[in-house]
């Protein structure tokens, strides 16, 4: 067996390591663009440690799920303030706009010569600007992947930038910026990050390094989602979150996805809907599909990868798959996680929602190829 591992060039990890990033700017720059989330109040901290460390900043606040204009836009604000590195520094919208900007900035040629799906997805030639990738979530793990997920309202659909270019020069993971995340957040991005500890170790692509990060992830979100929801200062918890979100980074950015996130690019292009809370709503449902298809098609093992899966979350030695996507369900409504109907979604979607996801780049690793009828009675479950 071969495979590679990539990721950021320096992983910081612990409570209380904020500060850590102000000497690690300066090493790389005087003049830094600050992307934030929509409350740039909330990167005051991080402003200041900048400025007590003689880098100027630029802010450019992210509103909402990130799209190519306005990656466009902070490539305009960045060059005209002279900016030599980007900060991110939020939740997965704020980090997938910093990476981008950062990467555009080291390269000529408009962001549709390097966009997957929609565009030409030429490779980047070169490496960006230096980005310093900081977390206040634990869902994305998009502070160590090595792409940058984009919304384009044009085309209804989510597409990638794609580049080992855009795996960051720092990412910094301190769970002390979660402590203050609301119960909702919580519980959408955390059942995100455990999607992503799920699907690539099922997929097509897994293999021995990620199985460990996919397994000890796993572990963790499991005993501590539930308690972080309930007590968002549970330190203990928060840490468990953050580190398992890390992981599901590592692992999705270094194996594959499933059919969660080949659905999750086609609804969160054409629906308002926060891609944790999506990837929440369809988890239960594309496990149980495909268990089914597992057995129904010549043996994989996948099934087995299904039965351990339901042994960590549940912590019972004799459990099984079903017990985990049943564990699964179980999270999903005590979590009063919201259905697709929410952002809109209704029956007469379905077929195009399907035909969308059956082109996604993540649909390609799940461990099973589901037909339409099967993706179709999936996504009318979740509605």
């Amino acid at each position: 067996m071969g495979f590679e591992f990539a990721t950021a060039n320096r992983i910081v990890f612990g409570p209380g390591t904020l500060p850590e990033l102000a000497p690690a700017a300066k090493a790389l720059g005087r003049r830094a663009l600050v992307v934030s989330g929509r409350t740039i109040g909330r990167a005051e901290r991080v402003l200041k440690l900048l400025a007590d460390a003689g880098v100027e900043t630029t802010v450019f606040p992210v509103p909402g799920e990130p799209t190519t204009a306005l990656v466009v836009k902070g490539v305009q604000q960045a060059r005209a303030a002279g900016c030599e590195l980007v900060v991110g520094f939020g939740g997965g919208s704020a980090l997938d706009t910093a990476k981008a900007v950062a990467a555009l900035l080291g390269n000529d040629g408009e962001l549709s010569d390097y966009l997957e799906v929609i565009g030409r997805a030429r490779p980047l030639p070169r490496p960006g600007v230096p980005c310093l990738a900081v977390p206040t979530t634990a869902g994305t793990g998009t502070e160590v992947t090595r792409n940058s997920v984009l919304a384009s309202p044009e085309h209804r659909f989510k597409v990638s930038l794609r580049s080992p270019h855009l795996l960051p020069r720092l990412a910094l993971v301190d769970p002390e910026l979660t402590l203050d995340l609301p119960p909702a957040l919580t519980a959408a991005t955390g059942l995100d990050a455990l999607t992503q500890l799920i699907e690539p170790y099922v997929c097509t692509r897994a293999n021995p390094l990620v199985d460990a990060l996919c397994v000890e992830g796993i572990r963790r979100a499991a005993r501590s989602l539930r308690r972080a929801v309930e007590n968002g200062r549970d330190r203990e918890a928060r840490s468990d979150l953050a580190l398992a979100s890390l992981f599901s980074g590592l692992a999705l950015a270094n194996a594959g996805l499933g059919a969660v996130h080949g659905f999750a690019a086609p609804i969160g292009g054409m629906f308002p809907a926060p891609h944790g809370a999506v990837c929440a709503a369809l988890l239960p449902h594309v496990m149980a599909a495909n268990l089914r298809a597992l057995r129904a098609r010549p043996e994989s093992p996948a099934l087995e990868r299904y039965a351990e899966i339901g042994r960590l979350l549940t912590g019972r030695p004799q459990a099984g798959a079903e017990d985990g996507v049943v564990w699964v369900e179980d999270l999903v409504a005590a979590l009063d996680i919201p259905p697709l109907r929410t952002y809109g979604l209704t029956e007469a979607d379905v077929p195009a929602v399907v035909e969308k996801a059956m082109q996604a780049s993540s649909m390609k690793a799940n461990p099973v190829p589901l037909s339409r009828d099967e993706l179709a009675a999936v996504l009318r479950r979740a509605i």
